[in-house]
């Protein structure tokens, strides 16, 4: 691995340098699919940079990570450079001082690949309207977090589906991918019209309400939430003509499909770690029209 630290420095020079790591270092930057933009707090960084190394491994990607520090400083602009570590990409972390804080997208744009993709992540605190943001501006797909975004995170979905642009999507939706996929094998075998149904799950989990409404949109019945001690979603509990289909999990590993009339049966549904839903949410840069339902669902049906 090669670092290097640039203080006091401008865009136009932490791009020179770049280039010149990387003749050095013998890795062009023609291999990388995308730009990952992560802005986040200090004290976020290590855990959001180690998630999109990781991701990058399956995404060979340039990372530059943003961080706004003291607003009241003089403008300044410190830069760190790292090549050849466990990712197959480049990594760039800017910490911003002064007014630069305003107009970070300044110094995001001259660092941008050509004709890549770029993606944008708020690992917590999150603008409100994503796509207006000067950051998000410059992306295709923008995500945010949810769970890490303050008290509330359940008003904080409400508030993205007010907002919400093509492109926009959280990972409280990406944690939902393993449930989902299991629900919708639920029906491949003919099981009767839902009445009605309920998620359970830990409080203040946003992944919980979202499933409901993601449930409600494509069911077309009446879905409310339960609490339960956790961790995350527990149980999936479906009226339907002949008793109850239901997905309960109880370790945080696996699940227990039942359906009426026959035995339970055992199903894998790990709860993930971060870098991975990071990474499924970069396989795919189009316009995810049935997070967008989802999430207007949910804000239908919260009530503050």
């Amino acid at each position: 691995m090669t670092t290097f630290m640039l203080a006091d420095t401008t865009a136009g020079k932490i791009s020179s340098q770049l280039t010149q790591l990387r003749h050095q270092m013998g890795a062009p930057a023609v291999g990388m699919v995308l730009t990952l933009v992560v802005v986040c707090e200090e004290r976020d960084q290590y855990d959001s940079l180690r998630a999109a190394t990781e991701a990058a491994r399956e995404h060979p990607s340039r990372i530059l990570v943003v961080i706004n520090r003291e607003t009241d400083e003089a403008n300044r602009l410190d830069a760190e450079l790292r090549i050849g570590e466990s990712s197959p990409g480049e990594i760039v972390v800017l910490r911003l001082y002064g007014e630069l804080t305003e107009h970070a997208d300044s110094v995001v744009s001259p660092l941008l690949l050509p004709d890549t993709p770029v993606v944008a992540w708020w690992p917590s605190r999150a603008p409100e309207v994503p796509s207006a943001d000067s950051i998000g501006m410059l992306a295709q797909r923008r995500l945010t977090d949810a769970k890490n975004a303050g008290d509330d995170g359940v008003c904080f979905l409400a508030d993205r589906a007010k907002g919400y642009a093509p492109g926009d999507t959280d990972l409280a939706w990406a944690r939902l991918t393993p449930w989902r996929s299991l629900l919708a094998a639920a029906f491949d075998q003919p099981v009767g019209a839902v009445h009605r149904g309920v998620v359970e799950g830990a409080a203040g989990n946003p992944s919980v309400p979202l499933l409901a409404a993601w449930l409600a949109e494509r069911l077309g019945a009446k879905m409310r939430v339960g609490v339960s001690n956790g961790p995350g979603i527990t149980a999936v509990r479906l009226a339907i003509d002949d008793g109850e289909l239901s997905v309960v999990r109880g370790d945080a590993r696996q699940a227990v499909l039942s359906r009426p009339g026959q035995p339970g049966r055992n199903v894998a549904l790990a709860r993930r770690q971060l870098s991975e839903l990071l990474a499924e949410e970069l396989r795919r840069l189009d316009t995810d029209e049935v997070y967008e339902a989802a999430v207007k669902r949910l804000a239908q049906l919260y009530r503050p």
